[in-house]
């Protein structure tokens, strides 16, 4: 089991993977391989790093309809990191529902402010928020209902 800091490291390694594919369509692999030299193995959970590289590029075409209707764009319209972001975090509420989706929605959030645009991580968390009502509706409306009592 690894720790809650080897999966950030994992999504933050990702992030920059992911965008990378975007720019390249390199095959999944081959951007793994790239990406090694600048992984601390010893502090990522590698096997995690590895599925979202693989999984996301497998899944993109349902992680993208799933993105649609939250943005006030088309798709390719958006920054390639916050692309990258986005498509991760998606993808996270998708396939692990293990995972709070508010942990899905503060990783990405720091990950766009670590990487993103001046102001992207409003617009990340904005998406996310549209999102996780759809996809994680009876976790997020529980979690709302809470807020207010």
């Amino acid at each position: 089991m690894s720790k809650p800091s080897q999966r950030h490291k994992a999504r933050r390694y990702a992030v920059q993977a992911l965008y990378h594919w975007q720019l390249t369509q390199d095959e999944p692999q081959d951007v793994i391989d790239f990406m090694m030299p600048d992984i601390n193995t010893n502090k990522t959970d590698m096997a995690y790093f590895e599925e979202l590289i693989t999984e996301i590029t497998v899944h993109q075409q349902a992680i993208d309809e799933a993105l649609a209707p939250a943005l006030d764009r088309g798709l390719e319209s958006v920054d390639p990191v916050e692309r990258a972001i986005l498509r991760m975090a998606v993808y996270e509420l998708q396939h692990h529902p293990e995972i709070p989706y508010r942990v899905i929605m503060n990783e990405a959030i720091e990950q766009a402010k670590t990487f993103g645009a001046e102001e992207g991580h409003k617009y990340i968390n904005g998406v996310l928020h549209k999102v996780s009502a759809v996809i994680r509706e009876i976790e997020f409306n529980h979690h709302q209902s809470g807020k207010s009592s």
